[in-house]
């Protein structure tokens, strides 16, 4: 599914949008994961490398502010190949790989030069909750290092003159009720290990769907004290630069509704 998307970070919907690429199927199994319907169940449509090429070329013809391609990871090697197409054609907008962390460095290294934008996330610190909520193994050890390439490629971010974001990292990531400490650990990681300035979105939309309906932990939204407490922390590591989410009561509202569509 391709469609104009605004509830990104404001640097990368801005009034334009964001063009928006869902990519099916997941190397992660999460189960509060809110794209669950393309992401676990399988949903979505068959494109050949040209098409989407000129899906991407059709984004930027709608005045899109980048490419965002969502969830690239088991298509990175088909993306490449659609990119160099779509450049050659004349594709010129930023391009955003939006993705759940758990990358290969020699595949990211192979898309050096054709990503300008990378918006991982970094989930988990614990190899326990890595495993029990997403079904993979030594999550934060391949997410880190993957950042880290992803930072050397790009660095932090450049803005243009409307704010909007040209180059650069972004780190997502999306603090989980209960569990709390795996979110400071998360954030005293990133203040220890990635360079002064780094870009940190920590995100409050987390709500019970999917299968974490069945899990009492997880089974319930944030609540104003956690993500105070959470806020709190923030502010003593002196994370100067990102964006901190409003908590919310209508989070489920910004889940796309996937039709399989080009355009919504």
């Amino acid at each position: 599914m391709a469609s104009i998307h605004y509830y990104e970070e404001p640097c990368i919907s801005g009034k334009n949008g964001s063009g928006t690429v869902f990519f099916s199927n997941c190397n992660l199994n999460c189960i509060y994961c809110q794209n669950y319907e393309i992401s676990q169940q399988g949903k979505g449509r068959e494109v050949s490398i040209r098409q989407l090429a000129q899906i991407f070329l059709k984004q930027q013809e709608k005045q899109a502010n980048n490419i965002n391609l969502v969830t690239p990871t088991m298509y990175a090697k088909q993306i490449k190949e659609a990119l160099m197409i779509a450049k050659k054609e004349g594709l010129s907008i930023p391009v955003v790989y939006n993705t759940n962390g758990y990358e290969s460095v020699e595949t990211l290294k192979e898309l050096e030069g054709l990503i300008d934008i990378y918006l991982p996330d970094l989930k988990y610190y614990s190899n326990e909750l890595s495993k029990k909520y997403s079904k993979v193994d030594q999550y934060f050890e391949v997410a880190t290092k993957a950042i880290q390439e992803m930072d050397r490629q790009v660095g932090k971010p450049i803005f243009d003159e409307n704010g909007m974001i040209q180059k650069g990292v972004i780190i997502r990531h999306l603090v989980l009720p209960n569990h709390l400490q795996n979110t400071k650990h998360i954030l005293k990681w990133i203040k220890e290990n990635m360079p002064e300035g780094t870009y940190v979105s920590v995100m409050a939309q987390y709500f019970p769907t999917y299968q974490a309906k069945q899990d009492e932990s997880i089974n319930r939204k944030l609540t104003k004290k956690e993500y105070q407490e959470i806020e709190n922390y923030l502010y003593t590591l002196n994370l100067e630069n990102g964006y901190m989410q409003e908590l919310g009561e209508h989070e489920e509202e910004y889940v796309p509704n996937f039709d399989l569509s080009i355009e919504n």
